[in-house]
């Protein structure tokens, strides 16, 4: 069901599949945690830099539920969501707590439903 506003403006669901809303939820997920750590670490630049992720992750979301130019959010997705990994390991290495290690398992999940879309896309 798309639901559209008087200046063509508005939700474009309707060519969504399961594994689109599999890529919503998980970037959803991810952008909560990353929002929630924003703000507790505000306003410290690593806290700047959650804030950040959570709009990037936020952003897409938008994107993709309007339809505005999908297969490039599922390529500029991957590595936007590669490097939160890459930075996460190098933030944290070694020690890596049950927080951390779900949201990358969330992100590797992510990252695989990219994929996927763009591959199906081309």
């Amino acid at each position: 069901m798309a639901t559209q506003t008087s200046d063509g403006i508005g939700l474009r669901t309707e060519t969504l599949t399961g594994l689109h809303w599999a890529g919503v939820a998980l970037s959803a997920i991810t952008g909560v945690i990353h929002l929630w750590l924003g703000v507790s670490f505000a306003p410290d630049p690593l806290g700047i830099a959650f804030l950040v992720a959570a709009v990037g992750f936020f952003g897409g979301v938008a994107a993709v539920l309007v339809d505005y130019r999908r297969r490039l959010m599922y390529l500029l997705g991957i590595p936007f969501t590669a490097g939160q990994i890459v930075v996460w390991y190098v933030v944290n290495a070694p020690d890596f707590g049950p927080p951390g290690i779900a949201d990358k398992i969330v992100q590797v999940l992510l990252i695989a439903v990219l994929i996927a879309l763009y591959r199906q896309s081309a």
